[in-house]
Formats: structure tokens, sequence, C-alpha cells
């Protein structure tokens, strides 16, 4: 069997993010875009005060439905627009698909076309719990680099975000035609850092609540980064349970990092059942418009435990054998010391010749 050496800059790579990664996630904003896409799942961390993201994509879709005998052929784009608000645990998002329905009856020569928006709704994302406001929970092990790549049961605890907003019908909406105007949606999301390169999410949503057709779906996505940190890929699984509408649902795609603000992705994904069968693509990317600011805080306001701690008194001093007390470090050396230096410049003088007058 054949063995490929790792290219050393990218232990480099992995050993800074296992470092920062921590504080990062501690204060949310980050240097570097992140996105949900190219998945369908939200993410628990927002994107950081005073940050703007696109998220956007073109898309084309095939619905076969057995027993209605249609074809449906669908094009449209999605996007999302991400801001944070205030601080650095809230974000305002608002997601929109507008598509374009072409369905061909197979019993007939009848054609049916429907344009208007699929998704369309406001909300506001807040993040409840975090795990890594204690950088300590995942220091990383400096001696050892299978330590901090393995599998440990206590990454499984997640970062935990709440999402509370609204679905908007604008109009004669065919996609809703028994809808209201506006209708709540709720969400409960959980992150969990599985390992430094490996990330689980999970969604769950009850959704066009108080309508006649409301909807509980849930989505659970696994995010894997190679080697080369600019490469991801990811795998989810999305349930829809509604009398209108159920299904299960498969995805799988990758995304590239060309820097620190733009990244694009693909993604394609099918159905489990016929009423309808989809099979479905997308293409798109992301980008971000850093507006943050560090706030700066006087160094007599600022928590000692944030910069190692405070230096406790007599912290020079050392404790006795049995270690009751302390006593001062002694700079000078002692009477034995001197003996001892004496003895060896004796030594030294005596084997290379060396006369002492």
């Amino acid at each position: 069997m054949v063995q490929y050496s790792k290219p050393k800059k990218y232990y480099l790579y992995i050993f800074l993010l296992t470092s920062f990664l921590p504080s990062l996630l501690i204060a949310q904003y980050t240097d570097v875009i992140n996105s949900n896409r190219p998945g369908n799942s939200v993410s628990a961390y927002a994107v950081g005060s005073n940050v703007a993201q696109v998220e956007t994509g073109l898309f084309y879709e095939q619905q076969d439905h057995s027993l209605l005998n249609t074809n449906s052929d669908i094009i449209g784009t999605d996007i999302s627009l991400r801001y944070g608000l205030f601080f650095e645990r809230l974000e305002l998002t608002y997601d929109g698909t507008f598509q374009t329905q072409n369905t061909q009856f197979e019993t007939s020569v009848l054609n049916e076309k429907i344009t208007n928006f699929k998704r369309n709704r406001l909300g506001l994302k807040f993040l409840v719990f975090d795990p890594f406001k204690n950088p300590e929970r995942n220091k990383p092990n400096l001696f050892s680099w299978k330590a901090n790549h393995k599998f440990r049961l206590k990454n499984l605890l997640p970062a935990v975000s709440i999402y509370a907003g609204a679905n908007f019908v604008v109009g004669d909406n065919p996609y809703y035609p028994t809808d209201g105007t506006i209708s709540p949606r709720a969400m409960l999301v959980t992150q969990s850092k599985m390992t430094p390169r490996m990330v689980m999410i999970t969604n769950v949503s009850y959704d066009l609540i108080g309508t006649e057709f409301p909807e509980i779906g849930y989505v659970i996505s696994i995010s894997h980064a190679f080697r080369n940190p600019k490469w991801s890929a990811f795998v989810e699984h999305q349930g829809i349970q509604s009398d209108r509408y159920a299904d299960l649902l498969l995805r799988s795609g990758i995304a590239y990092l060309f820097n620190d603000r733009l990244q694009v992705d693909i993604n394609f994904g099918a159905s489990f059942k016929s009423t309808p069968s989809r099979i479905f693509m997308n293409l798109g990317g992301s980008y971000r418009f850093d507006f943050h600011k560090d706030k700066l805080v006087p160094i007599e306001d600022q928590d000692a435990d944030e910069n190692g701690g405070e230096i406790k008194k007599n912290s020079m001093k050392k404790k006795d054998k049995k270690g009751n007390g302390a006593e001062d470090i002694d700079l000078e050396p002692t009477k034995k010391q001197l003996k001892k230096l004496k003895k060896e410049e004796k030594k030294k003088a005596k084997n290379t010749g060396a006369i002492d007058f």
C-alpha cells in the first residue's frame, strides 16, 4: 500500500485553525465568510455585528408525479440576506425563492405555467448557548496531532440557537392558495464541531403556523473540510411532513473558498418518493460585506481572566521541599555554588595548561 506524505504547510493551517477557532467562535465575528450554503441547513452562529452577507444561486429541478401523470420543469433563483444586528449573537435573515414551473399533463395536451415566490420569509436568529464560551474546553494538545483530530464525545455538545420569523404571501400565490398573508415560523438550530474538520448541524422547524396546512420539518447536515482548507464537502438529509406535501430529500455538494469574502458552490439532490419524484441541482455563491469594528475596552474595565488571569501576590516566590510556606528566589549564587564554580574553573585551566598567576 502506497503512503502519501502530508504537506507541511497544511499542518500549519490545521494548527492555526485548532489554536484560534475556539476564541473566534466566542466572539462570533470571524475574518472569513461563514455561509449556510451549499446546503439548506442554517448555522447556529451569526455572521457577526455589522456584517452583511448575500447567499444566492440558480437551480433547475425536474418533477414527475406518478399519480397525477405530470412532468414538471422548474427553474428559479434563491437568495438569502443575512445581517448581524446590535451584538454578536443576533442575526436578521431574509430567505426567498422565486421560480417558474412548467407542467405537462401526460393524458392531455394541456400545459400549466406558474411563476411566483415558493419561499418568502423574514426572521431573527439568536444564539442561546455557545459551548466554546470557555476556551479551555477545546484547548489544543500541542504535543499530539492525533489527539487534536480524533473524535471526542464532548464535541457532541452543540451550540444552540432559536429562530423566529414569518412567511409572507403577496397577492394570489398559486403555491399557497389558502394561506393568509402572514404565517409564523419557528426553528431550533444546533451545531456540533465533531472534529476540527467536521461539523454537524441540525434544524427542527414548525412552519406555516396557523394555516390550513402547517408543516413540520428537519434537516441534518454534515460538512467536512479537506486538507486544502479552501475545499469542503457536505451531505444532507431533509424531512418534510404536511398534509399538503411530505417528502424525504438527500443532497450533497462541494464548496470552494476563493478568498475571505467569496465562496462558490454546487450541489445535487433527489427525493425518495414518486409523488412526486424530484431531481435537482443548484449552482451559486456567497459574498460578505464587512463593516465590523472591534469595540475598544479600557484596560481597567477588562476582566483579568481574559488575559491569562490576574497576577497573584508573591507569585515570584517558591515553596520549600515540603510545600509549606514560601521563600524568596535568591538571584545571587550560594557559597556552595561559588565553591563548585571555582573547582570547575581550576579543572579547565589545568586541562588547557593555563597558569594562574
